[in-house]
């Protein structure tokens, strides 16, 4: 039965109800309306509209209670909302969304892996040709410069070091970026060594002082767990060394009861009216990649936090 006709046999049923009553009982109405009669009228007609009110409220119900997990439905935090009920005409309506629902977190899911793992590999390769073609192509610089300086007198040689120590300091640029681009560390030493990895790499120019507290116990994470923490950290530690202005960070990772929750505060000159570049959204698509929680707030004595809180099965929880 479509909407149309379970509205309109309610009020049907609502007015044939008040016409049996007029016609069985024992009111009538006088070529001249008395008062008594007025008043009876409009009592009644004050009973009709409000089971009609009642009757189309329970029955319109369900369109009230989708109208309002539409209005939930936030595409930057896509939480799970509560599967809806109804019947009737309202059920394939109901059905239509929740299956809508599950589609859009399915498609989400696989276009932000095929994103990020499209990312990765970006990286990855941009890595490698730092390292192969502009890091070998500078050490041949290095050692050109080293075999000149070798056969100039000494009043020339001094200008030449200058040359090469420039030289070197770029080479170690380069290295630090290809380390940034693929973290080797984190395969081979783990998530823990890889963090403090990116604390050393702070430049002192931005005269920051950095605090870790990283817990030894954590669990066994799966490695798309574990890359996600880490870019986290690192772009967390990028926006707060470019933009913050801040003196001092407290990165922290610890385990927590249903998994692990990594947080980086600054006390630098918070997020103010800053609009979410690309870096904070980056940050919050790789932690729903990984069913994580991800949030940035100011709070209220001043500064930024970045928290992302990684979910870990209760039986490795259990088994650590």
């Amino acid at each position: 039965m479509t909407l149309f006709w379970r509205v309109f046999l309610i009020d049907a049923a609502v007015l044939t109800v008040a016409a049996i009553a007029l016609m069985l009982g024992p009111v009538t109405v006088s070529e001249r309306v008395v008062l008594t009669e007025a008043l009876i009228l409009i009592a009644g007609l004050a009973v009709l509209l409000a089971v009609n009110a009642v009757l189309l409220r329970v029955g319109l119900a369900p369109i009230g209670r989708l109208s309002r997990a539409m209005g939930t439905m936030d595409p930057a935090h896509p939480k799970p909302l509560p599967m809806l009920s109804g019947d009737g005409s309202i059920a394939p309506l109901i059905h239509a969304f929740n299956a809508m629902q599950e589609r859009l977190r399915s498609e989400r899911a696989l276009r932000n892996a095929h994103m990020l793992a499209a990312q990765e590999g970006e990286r990855r390769r941009i890595a490698q040709e730092l390292h192969d073609e502009v890091g070998q192509t500078l050490t041949a610089v290095l050692l050109g410069l080293k075999a000149v300086a070798d056969r100039l007198p000494d009043d020339s040689r001094a200008e030449l070091r200058e040359v090469q120590e420039t030289t070197r300091d770029g080479l170690d640029e380069i290295r630090r970026i290809a380390r940034r681009l693929r973290p080797g560390l984190l395969e081979e030493r783990g998530l823990v060594s890889a963090v403090k990895s990116l604390v050393d790499d702070v430049p002192r120019s931005a005269d920051l002082t950095v605090r870790t507290d990283l817990d030894l116990t954590l669990p066994d994470l799966s490695h798309d767990a574990e890359l996600v923490i880490y870019r986290v950290a690192q772009e967390s530690l990028t926006n707060t060394v470019r933009h913050a202005r801040a003196r001092n960070l407290v990165l922290a990772l610890h385990r927590a009861p249903d998994g692990v929750t990594l947080t980086v505060r600054d006390d630098g000159i918070g997020l103010r009216d800053a609009v979410a570049g690309a870096g904070i959204h980056g940050m919050r698509e790789r932690a729903l990649l990984i069913g994580g929680e991800f949030s940035i707030s100011s709070p209220p004595d001043g500064g930024t936090e970045v928290t992302l809180k990684v979910p870990v099965p209760m039986d490795l929880l259990a088994a650590v």
